[in-house]
């Protein structure tokens, strides 16, 4: 069995490796099924603006999603990482080519349009973890916990496989929780006040 350890540095090894253990099929198979999940977050379908992330370190992929975004008139926005380390997003169009930041990490040209968080409708974010009360688990550089904070106006939505799920994650003062996770299997919803999720979407009617 499984040892779970308690440290954010410990538990992001073992949810990475959970990630990176999952077969090309299974990856192609999870990014495919996302689309039903994600679509079903409340408001998804008239969102204008919507903010997504191209996936590395086998983080579930975002290509599908957005082809299926994009047929729906919404405009897709990256993060982009600026000196003092907040993200704002530049607007992504399909046709436009894109370069790679300090971190290897593609974006939009900085001729692109920016948004900070709160011009957003929706933000797509990656996750290294999730729990059952809707806390995230990051990378641990902070980015889009500076950059969500104090925002009560954009939904929240994690992209994770089911694989990255951790009961009970440590959580620190400056944490942002996620108004929803989506994977390729559901669609969780955080309802607040120390609550658990609930399911609003389940392909198979299974859930935690």
């Amino acid at each position: 069995m499984e040892n779970t350890p308690t440290t954010k540095v410990e538990l992001r090894k073992l949810l990475r490796r959970r990630r990176n253990n999952l077969s090309p099929s299974q990856q192609c198979a999870a990014a495919q099924s996302l689309i039903a999940s994600a679509t079903q977050v409340p408001g998804s379908a008239t969102a204008e603006n919507i903010a997504l992330y191209l996936a590395t370190d086998n983080e579930i992929e975002t290509t599908p999603l957005a082809s299926r975004l994009r047929a729906q008139n919404s405009t897709l926005y990256l993060p982009v990482i600026t000196g003092n380390g907040t993200l704002y997003f530049a607007r992504w169009d399909n046709c436009a080519a894109l370069v790679e930041n300090r971190y290897g990490i593609p974006e939009p040209p900085t001729t692109s349009e920016l948004l900070d968080a709160a011009q957003l409708d929706i933000i797509y974010l990656p996750v290294v973890g999730w729990d059952k009360f809707g806390t995230r688990l990051g990378m641990g550089g902070g980015f889009y916990d500076r950059s969500l904070a104090n925002n009560q106006a954009t939904r929240k939505v994690g992209l994770a496989h089911e694989c990255q799920y951790i009961e009970a994650l440590p959580r620190d003062s400056w944490d942002v929780s996620l108004d929803y996770i989506a994977t390729g299997t559901a669609l969780y919803r955080n309802k607040g006040q120390g609550q658990e999720l609930d399911i609003l979407f389940s392909e198979d009617n299974t859930g935690l």
